[in-house]
């Protein structure tokens, strides 16, 4: 076992945004929970907790894998749509002391399954707008009458033809 240190730094992380793993175009994970994990050089890993992940589609494998710092990997295989994503998915089950924090998550290999950062704008319009909230109790309630009581015209009523 290995400890992280400056010639071998790991950093874990909350991610600052929402991100989604999908597979075969099925989002098969989406958290806002998610962590980055940076290893030396390496690309940052986003590593996403199991309670956000599909697991019905997956299947624990034989596959193993060791890291010095971050201990024994276990692999899982997706099967969606008859598609497989053979030991697409690797989990530090029981990690080092020092990655206690990527226990209980997730991560994908981004040749196998597509890993991104989603806007949150664009999953939930409205959870950030407070701008449209009073506009939106002005409208009908679906009863046929409005949430509140309208707002006063702002341009006057045509006039009637001629001979009405």
């Amino acid at each position: 076992m290995k400890i992280p240190g400056p010639d071998h730094p790991i950093t874990i992380t909350p991610a600052k945004t929402r991100w989604r793993a999908r597979f075969e175009n099925h989002v098969i994970a989406d958290s806002g929970d998610a962590l980055v994990l940076k290893e030396a050089a390496y690309k940052p890993v986003v590593y996403f907790p199991r309670a956000d992940v599909s697991m019905e589609f997956m299947s624990k494998t034989e596959r193993s894998t060791h890291c010095p710092y971050k201990g024994d990997a276990s692999y899982y295989t997706v099967l969606m749509d008859g598609q497989f994503g053979e030991n697409s998915v690797w989990s530090y089950e029981a990690p080092f002391p020092a990655m206690e924090q990527i226990r209980g998550h997730l991560a994908f290999y981004p040749d196998k399954i597509e890993v991104y950062e989603v806007d949150e704008a664009v999953v939930a319009p409205g959870a950030h707008r407070t701008d449209i909230a009073d506009a939106i109790l002005h409208t009908d309630a679906g009863d046929g009458a409005s949430q509140r009581p309208h707002w006063p015209p702002n341009v006057s009523e045509p006039p009637a033809p001629a001979g009405e």
